[in-house]
């Protein structure tokens, strides 16, 4: 039973992962708009550096050979965009041009990447 979880999460992450970092090229406005200030210099860049490792580590997890660097790389991906969730999660103007609630950036989507995190080491360990 665990491993047919274990790979209905590893389709849901490869599909999240790609289409998310996908979106990020097709749609980077909403994600430039959660950016914190302070590296808005650079906003563009990162928008389109995170979206690029979210479409390669999301396809890497979907291999057996390359799912443990993919795992470990989706966590690092994680932590380091997180700042980018607090921004948001604290401040009105972003919720409000990406269009979600002060409770949803807070509540759900700030305690999702530690799932999202527990998720990408729980497939970095052997099936």
């Amino acid at each position: 039973m665990i491993s047919i979880i274990k790979y209905f999460t590893i389709y849901l992450m490869v599909y999240f992962y790609v289409n998310v970092g996908i979106k990020h090229f097709t749609d980077p406005s909403w994600f430039l708009a959660i950016i914190p200030p302070y590296l808005n210099k650079i906003g563009i860049e990162l928008v389109y550096i995170s979206g690029f490792f979210e479409v390669l580590l999301g396809v890497m997890l979907f291999f057996k050979k390359t799912r443990k660097i993919a795992s470990y790389g989706l966590i690092i991906l994680l932590i380091a965009v997180y700042p980018a969730n607090i921004y948001l999660a604290l401040n009105q103007k972003p919720q409000e041009l990406i269009g979600i609630s002060a409770f949803a950036a807070s509540w759900i989507r700030l305690p999702i990447q530690f799932i999202l995190i527990g998720l990408a080491y729980w497939h970095s360990k052997d099936n």
